[in-house]
């Protein structure tokens, strides 16, 4: 895991999507938003990962946070993202968030969505 990446058992936020997620926040004029991560029914393979800036935590959210910089998860989605990474990558086909998943048994080309096995 890199250095000074957040944690908690089930999931791990990089310094680099904390990043990221603050500079979003600042250029929608939300600096106080996060990023709810959440994990829908759809997509080619099953389950497709979900990004959306939010002003408000729920109760039940898992709250990872980096100074003011806040990523939150649902319970159902924590579920379905047990162990997994979330990283910022910056390539030739565009920059986007990533989830390192161990659950997803197999994965579309895009990365944005998967399936258990």
């Amino acid at each position: 895991m890199p250095d000074g990446a957040a944690l908690s058992p089930a999931f791990r936020v990089t310094p680099r999507a904390f990043a990221q997620v603050a500079e979003i926040a600042a250029r929608d004029g939300r600096p106080q938003a996060g990023l709810r991560v959440a994990v829908n029914a759809g997509g080619c393979s099953g389950f497709q990962y979900s990004f959306a800036l939010e002003d408000s935590v729920a109760e039940e959210d898992l709250v990872l946070e980096q100074g003011a910089t806040r990523v939150m998860i649902d319970p159902v989605s924590l579920d379905l993202l047990a162990g997994s990474e979330l990283d910022w990558a910056d390539e030739l086909i565009g920059a986007h968030f990533t989830v390192k998943n161990p659950q997803a048994a197999s994965g579309c080309g895009c990365g944005a969505s998967f399936s258990i096995g």
